[in-house]
């Protein structure tokens, strides 16, 4: 009996060690793939254009310039499947042995919500130099990562954090544990429905991460939009959010629709890499499942 509960344990310590790697690969391939269509969206949120004159002032720029600010979010988005997934997965197991109805609604919410502040507490930084690094205006200041650094390295102490690395975390906070706690939240059972509907292999894993994507993105893309307003600013006075907010509304000229300038690229963004990611995802663990 001892020898059983061994081999149990020790098997599902490699299925969640698993979780976490799966997340890495699927996450770096979708980030890769949709980075043009993502920095087109963030010139968008930052400068409130229209798509035609995003794409032109990234044109006028130049190829060499096109890939600039790739590292971050590559490395964040990687990072941020780690977490995602592989937290997601270790604390529904715990939550597994203490509760009957381990994958309730509530439970996959919880586990959810708990991956993605873990997510935001390690991601913040990244995302905030990324911002710093696709805002065009600030090419000549700050050429590259290091002298990003290099400034928020020149604050005190406590402004390292709260005018450096960490601006903007509460948004970032907020977005985060959100959007995971409702992608896992309905992940499994939009895919599991469209499974019992016909549909094989990894469509439904695909259309059900790309339905959570947009759902979840155009939810919260307010915050998002606030985020890379917040965040694409160096120094100088620290807002609190309603403060920002209102700044950020009052300069979209008060109306909703310049707020989600952007909203109908993140659609197609949003499609692509939620759907792969969940595709990838679901596949390497499926096959894994198969294989043990």
């Amino acid at each position: 009996m001892p020898e059983n509960h061994s081999e149990a344990s020790a098997s599902l310590m490699r299925t969640t060690a698993r979780s976490y790697a799966f997340g890495a690969v699927s996450s770096f391939f979708a980030t890769f793939v949709t980075f043009p269509i993502y920095k087109t969206i963030f010139r968008q949120q930052l400068h409130a254009l229209v798509i035609r004159e995003a794409v032109d002032q990234l044109h006028n720029e130049g190829f060499l310039k096109f890939y600039r600010g790739i590292l971050p979010p590559l490395l964040a988005k990687t990072i941020q499947g780690t977490l995602l997934f592989g937290t997601h997965d270790t604390l529904l197991q715990w939550m597994s042995h203490t509760t009957p109805d381990s994958y309730s609604l509530k439970n996959r919410c919880v586990a959810g919500f708990l991956s993605g502040t873990m997510e935001a507490v390690v991601l913040c930084p990244f995302e905030r130099v990324q911002n710093i690094l696709q805002d065009s205006r600030k090419d000549s200041r700050f050429p590259n990562i290091r002298s990003i650094l290099q400034e928020f390295n020149s604050y005190r102490e406590k402004e390292k954090l709260t005018l450096g690395y960490y601006r903007g975390f509460l948004p970032v906070l907020l977005r985060n544990g959100m959007g995971s706690a409702l992608y896992f939240a309905f992940k499994d059972p939009i895919k599991n429905s469209l499974s019992e509907k016909g549909l094989t292999g990894s469509i439904p894993a695909f259309i059900s991460g790309s339905v959570n994507g947009i759902v979840v993105c155009l939810t919260l893309y307010p915050l998002s939009v606030l985020i890379v307003t917040m965040q694409s600013q160096v120094k100088g006075e620290m807002l609190n959010i309603p403060d920002s907010f209102s700044a950020l509304w009052n300069s979209r000229r008060r109306k909703l629709s310049h707020v989600y300038r952007g909203g109908s690229l993140i659609v197609l963004r949003s499609c692509i890499t939620w759907g792969l990611t969940t595709a990838i995802y679901d596949f390497l663990k499926g096959n894994m499942n198969g294989e043990t």
